[in-house]
């Protein structure tokens, strides 16, 4: 064993691995595979064969090891939506990619107009697999229409940061925050320029294991064929969409995600710091329409995007491609944006009862740096103590139904 398999296995075993695809960039005798319970997770398929000084990138960038919050010179900062410098609802203009994209199509028209203007020469991101729908595998896009074919959310396991032109020059990387966060920590080390790096708000990865459970529920069996599947798109939130040859299936976004995808979310997920992407340079948001209480209503309707330039790069890449028409852009209030994501504000607010919870049920969680978590929970002392015995009492329980 090596200091970064070492360093790898207690990720591992402390059931902190986010799946991102960082380790077979550190060390190609590794391999993203799916794991029993239906996430991917690194496996040794040869000996070590690893780039320079990969344990000690590793112990930086690996973000079940450390998240640090960004804070770029001259940004405004909220507490539980992290630093920005403007902040807009956008969508796409062009009809068809506004459509097929899970909100307000902004990432897939940015995507193409990032390929037709030359500012990049591919982005390294994530689609279903052509020939396994029921899969989702790291893409690289150089074309508007491999850009509109990889349009939508996945709500499956899937390592971006695994395939090898994630760090190539002239690319983009399109990922989920824990990837993002990786990849900005390893900059440097694992290529000469640093990527233009866009996220999206993420609410954890689900099982792969819920995707086939979803399809059987609505009759198309695990052993059947998939030819095409979508979990959203063709309207906004769109409907999870499946053909198996003359039998097509479909589900709404509360059943699909709220019933079935959501609850199968990885551990890791459970104690993310970052569901919002602080490491991007352009994040993309749903921006719901919220009732009274400040809670989303899953209403079909043509779909907008929350935009959110977090650093200065970003910002002149979104300026430039409003100027252009590509995309779309209203004033959004960045309080009405966390309000209208309570799953995101929430578990921020309460992360820290979440950490220590599981520290003392004997599972050490990553370390993470400049969000302000402390002060954010113990603001609510009685809630943050109903967190924390909820959390000790449920990662005592899973310990023991694996020991």
């Amino acid at each position: 064993m090596t200091e970064l398999r070492d360093r790898v296995q207690d990720v591992l075993a402390r059931d902190a691995c986010s799946g991102c695809g960082l380790c077979p960039r550190l060390d190609r005798g590794l391999e993203m595979r799916l794991d029993a319970a239906g996430y991917v997770r690194p496996v040794a398929v040869g000996a070590p064969a690893e780039v320079p000084d990969a344990a000690r990138t590793f112990a930086r960038s690996c973000p079940g090891v450390r998240v640090d919050a960004q804070r770029p010179a001259g940004s405004q900062r909220h507490p539980l939506l992290g630093s920005f410098f403007a902040v807009w609802e956008a969508w796409a203009v062009d009809s068809d990619i506004r459509l097929a994209g899970s909100s307000g199509g902004v990432l897939t028209a940015l995507h193409a107009w990032l390929i037709d203007s030359g500012r990049v020469a591919r982005i390294a991101g994530a689609a279903g697999d052509a020939a396994r729908p029921r899969r989702s595998i790291p893409v690289t896009i150089t074309s508007r229409e491999q850009a509109l074919a990889a349009a939508g959310s996945r709500y499956a396991p899937v390592a971006a940061l695994s395939n090898p032109d994630a760090f190539a020059a002239g690319t983009a990387v399109t990922a989920k925050p824990c990837e993002i966060a990786a990849a900005r920590a390893a900059q440097g080390s694992l290529g000469d320029e640093a990527p233009l790096l866009l996220s999206f708000f993420c609410a954890g990865t689900p099982s792969q294991h819920a995707t086939d459970t979803l399809l059987d529920g609505l009759g198309i069996a695990p052993d059947r064929q998939v030819d095409a599947l979508r979990y959203r798109g063709n309207g906004w939130p769109g409907r999870f969409a499946a053909r198996s040859g003359d039998t097509e299936v479909s589900a709404d976004y509360e059943e699909s995600w709220g019933s079935t995808l959501g609850p199968t979310t990885q551990w890791r997920c459970k104690v993310c710091p970052d569901g919002v992407g602080e490491s991007a340079d352009i994040v993309a948001a749903d921006s719901w329409v919220t009732d009274e209480r400040g809670y989303p209503q899953f209403v079909e309707e043509a779909g907008v995007s929350a935009l959110i330039a977090r650093t200065r790069r970003g910002l002149e890449m979104i300026e430039a491609a409003i100027a252009a028409g590509v995309i779309a852009v209203r004033p959004l209030d960045i309080d009405g944006l966390a309000s209208a994501q309570p799953l995101q504000t929430a578990r921020r607010r309460y992360l820290l009862a979440r950490l220590w919870g599981s520290a003392l049920a004997g599972r050490r969680p990553p370390q993470y740096r400049g969000f302000g978590l402390a002060r954010l929970g113990l603001a609510h002392p009685r809630r943050f103590a109903q967190v924390l015995r909820g959390t000790l009492r449920r990662v005592q329980a899973a310990r023991g139904r694996r020991g």
